[in-house]
C-alpha cells in the first residue's frame, strides 16, 4: 500500500456543512422574495440552488464569468422557477445581502470533521484544504466552523483564476502542502470535480458520499469497479481508507 504523507479536504459539504447554511438562507429568502411559497418547499429550492442547472458556479470556477455575476443569475434561475421577480442589480444586493446574512451566520462543521482531522494530525499525516471558493471567505468559514487553527486553506480559485478539476490547483496544494500527489489523498463530496479530478492529477481521490445514495449531484455516471473501494460515508472512514490509523 502507498504511504500517505498528507491529505487535502474540500471544505463545502466536506468539513462545513454548507448545504444546511444554505437551506437556511434560502428559508430567508422564499420569506422575502417568495411569499407564496410555502415553508415546506424549501427542500426543493435546496435542490434547485445545489443542482445549478445552467451550472452558473463551474463557470466561475473557469474563471468565465465574476462571483457576483454567477450568483445574481443563479438568483434570477431560482425565481425564474418559483415565481419570484427578476432581480436587476439593486434588486440583488438586498436579496444577497439576506442570503449572505443567514447564510454566513449558519456555517458549522460537520460532526465528523473534528475527530478525523485530529486523529490525521496525530498520525503525523499533513492536512490543508483545496477549495473552488475564494480563499479568504473560506478562511472565514473554516474559522467559523472551529477548523481554521488545524486545516490551513491552501488553495482557492482566486489562487490561479480557476479551480478543479483543473489538475494544476490539485499540483498546487501538493507543493504548499509540502507533500508528493502520489503521497496525497484528495476528499469532497463531489464524484467529478473532487475525487475523479484529483486521482486523474496523480492524488488519491475519494468520494465523501454522505447521502449514502451512490450519486453524485453534477455526476450521474456509475461508479467504476476501481473507484467502489474510494468511496466513505463518513470522515471517520477516512483513516481507515489507506491505513493511516
Amino acid at each position: 500500500m502507498t504511504a500517505i504523507d498528507g491529505v487535502l479536504f474540500d471544505i463545502d459539504d466536506t468539513l462545513v456543512d454548507t448545504r444546511g447554511a444554505f437551506a437556511r438562507a434560502l428559508a430567508a429568502v422564499a420569506e422575502a422574495w417568495l411569499p407564496d411559497l410555502t415553508p415546506d418547499r424549501v427542500p426543493e429550492l435546496l435542490a434547485h440552488w445545489r443542482a445549478d442547472a445552467h451550472g452558473r458556479y463551474r463557470q466561475y470556477t473557469r474563471g468565465e464569468v465574476g462571483y457576483d455575476a454567477q450568483r445574481m443569475a443563479r438568483a434570477n434561475d431560482l425565481h425564474r422557477d418559483f415565481g419570484g421577480p427578476q432581480l436587476d442589480a439593486v434588486g440583488y444586493a438586498e436579496w444577497n445581502a439576506l442570503f449572505e446574512r443567514r447564510f454566513t451566520e449558519s456555517w458549522a462543521a460537520h460532526p465528523d470533521a473534528s475527530a478525523a482531522v485530529d486523529a490525521l494530525l496525530a498520525a503525523g499525516v499533513r492536512v490543508g484544504a483545496l477549495s473552488n471558493a475564494a480563499t479568504d471567505y473560506q478562511v472565514r468559514k473554516l474559522a467559523a466552523a472551529g477548523l481554521g487553527d488545524r486545516v490551513p486553506m491552501l488553495v482557492g480559485v482566486d489562487t490561479l483564476g480557476f479551480g478543479k478539476p483543473d489538475p494544476r490547483v490539485f499540483t498546487a496544494a501538493c507543493a504548499r502542502l509540502g507533500t508528493d500527489p502520489a503521497r496525497t489523498v484528495y476528499v469532497g463530496d463531489e464524484l467529478d470535480v473532487d475525487a475523479r479530478a484529483a486521482t486523474a492529477a496523480g492524488l488519491h481521490g475519494v468520494w465523501l458520499d454522505r447521502t449514502g445514495t451512490g450519486t453524485a449531484v453534477h455526476a450521474g455516471a456509475v461508479l467504476t469497479a476501481g473507484e467502489q473501494d474510494r468511496v466513505i460515508g463518513s470522515l471517520t472512514e477516512l483513516p481507515g481508507v489507506f491505513g493511516l490509523l
